[in-house]
């Protein structure tokens, strides 16, 4: 019990914070999708694509690597392999979507180890649309948490 009231304060200040960086993120998707399609790009530009795939990345590693583990560790459930657990999170509507969690993950990945800054720019169409599908995913689970009085409404 002890251990279920600790996971859950450090559930809520995860998704404080998750909800901080889902907020950054989108003003940087807003701001990318005007200036994306052109053939080349200013160096203002270029660092909001940098910053657009920062705020994707360290948005993701949020929900996947703290959010999910910790509910998880709340439901009581064994450690099971990523695309597992995001299966069996999508069947308990924890998330919308398994697979686009899991292409999430890969692009993620993808950007981390990107270091040519024009693959970047062909990676920006991939990320903008992925980003609507991981806000989607969290949209979900902030309903199954919702219901489970695990955290509160935000007040925006």
């Amino acid at each position: 019990m002890q251990n279920d009231t600790l996971n859950l304060q450090l559930l809520k200040e995860e998704w404080n914070l998750l909800e901080a960086s889902v907020s950054t993120l989108q003003r940087s998707v807003d701001k990318c999708r005007s200036i994306s399609g052109k053939t080349t790009y200013s160096f203002e530009e270029e660092e909001s694509f940098d910053s657009l795939t920062s705020k994707f990345g360290r948005t993701s590693d949020l929900f996947t690597q703290k959010i999910i583990r910790t509910i998880w560790i709340l439901l009581h459930e064994p450690f099971v392999p990523f695309i597992d657990l995001t299966n069996k999170c999508e069947k308990m509507e924890i998330i919308h979507s398994s697979d686009s969690l899991i292409d999430i993950r890969d692009l993620r990945n993808q950007i981390a180890h990107e270091y040519i800054p024009s693959a970047i720019h062909e990676l920006i169409p991939e990320v903008l649309l992925l980003a609507d599908s991981l806000i989607q995913n969290i949209d979900i689970c902030r309903v199954f948490l919702l219901r489970r009085q695990w955290i509160e409404e935000s007040k925006k």
